[in-house]
């Protein structure tokens, strides 16, 4: 029962912080995969563009997704020293009720050290009152040696379990000595790449003039977008005869219902987020409006569609590529920034279907992703699980 006891409270200790364990650590892997797609896309827009912006707005995201993974190790670092503290306290437990089993058991051999000579047995059976007290000692006496070797099976067990314990706690410490090497050369990283946002910075301030171009032929390109997005969603609403055609409420009312669980077009670190910025270096000037969000992607990465729908359009814009427009009911997803797409117009799309791949463009290979209510724009990080 002791013994029972003993591991329920182990478990009641343990499995919480392992299930803890390894959430943070599917968060940390998830995050040094965000890392290594920036890492990807800083080499390639260095070598094939000395837009020292977007290397800037890369850097940028990658110090804050570093900073969160310094944070997820100091977790992981704390969840370990938890497992250990408790290990411990089995690992007391444990020693304390070996000690009891061990004097128990010094005390058996005592006293059948002191009944050895089964001659003593029979006077001390014999010497009986009455025939009950004698069956009485006799099963007591017959006993001694099974309690003797109970006690002894008991000992190993705990002896067995206590060399257990403290081989899994040893283990523990090993796995948080790690973490803390780990996270030290997280932080050695950030400080490096701070640095390096620093020195980028400073290359901006320099030619504040060309910069500004560059902005200005951005926002073209983005109005430009805008402008043949809701060209296409009005066209999406009217039949042939040019009258309002009725929106399927029933893909409408679905599409509503999955706020904040639609599954992501692709997997990503968001590096442009959606709605009104300010320039990172020049705090003064405002940024083109986002009508959506930028995600950063491994190359030829395939992007699927969020929601079961029909495309209204594929076409091909300046600065985008080529671009998919889905209609869900009165909902719009619009996915830009696509090579090889598999779609065309009039296509039912189901939910998870590949559409087409993320193209590199002047050294950035990230998806452009938008979701429209009607006319308008929303924060498609709202809506995506």
């Amino acid at each position: 029962m002791r013994r029972l006891l003993t591991i329920l409270l182990l478990l009641a200790v343990t499995l919480p912080a392992v299930a803890q364990t390894a959430a943070q650590k599917s968060k940390s892997a998830k995050l040094q995969k965000e890392i290594a797609i920036l890492d990807k896309q800083l080499a390639e827009t260095r070598k094939q563009s000395k837009n020292a912006e977007t290397s800037l707005k890369l850097t940028r995201k990658k110090i804050s997704t570093r900073k969160a993974l310094v944070v997820e190790s100091e977790k992981q670092i704390a969840a370990l020293d938890s497992d250990i503290a408790a290990k411990e306290d089995t690992i007391a437990v444990l020693q304390a009720r070996l000690d009891t089993l061990a004097a128990g058991y010094s005390r058996l051999v005592r006293t059948a050290y002191r009944s050895r000579d089964s001659r003593l047995w029979y006077m001390y059976i014999l010497a009986s009152s009455d025939l009950g007290q004698g069956l009485r000692r006799y099963g007591y006496l017959r006993s001694l040696s099974g309690q003797m070797r109970t006690q002894a099976a008991r000992i190993r067990e705990a002896q067995a379990e206590l060399v257990v314990q403290k081989a899994q706690a040893e283990k523990l410490r090993s796995d948080a000595a790690s973490m803390r090497k780990a996270r030290l050369g997280e932080i050695d990283k950030l400080g490096r790449e701070e640095k390096e946002s620093e020195s980028l910075v400073a290359k901006l301030q320099k030619d504040k003039s060309r910069y500004q171009s560059q902005l200005e032929a951005k926002r073209k390109e983005q109005k430009a977008l805008e402008k043949e997005i809701r060209r296409m969603m009005e066209k999406a609403k009217q039949g042939s005869s040019g009258k309002k055609k009725p929106i399927d409420t029933k893909l409408d009312a679905e599409f509503a219902a999955n706020i904040g669980k639609l599954p992501w077009p692709a997997e990503g670190p968001v590096v442009d987020s959606f709605g009104e910025h300010y320039h990172p270096v020049y705090k003064n000037v405002k940024m083109p409006f986002n009508n959506g969000i930028g995600i950063a992607l491994s190359p030829d990465t395939a992007v699927k569609c969020v929601f079961d729908g029909v495309v209204c359009q594929v076409i091909v814009m300046p600065g985008y590529n080529q671009c998919v427009l889905v209609q869900h009911g009165g909902y719009f997803t619009f996915y830009c920034k696509l090579t090889g797409v598999s779609v065309k117009a009039g296509d039912k799309v189901k939910t998870g279907q590949v559409i087409g791949r993320v193209d590199t463009i002047a050294g950035e290979t990230q998806l452009h992703f938008e979701l429209w209510e009607d006319k308008t724009p929303r924060d498609p990080e709202g809506w995506l699980r």
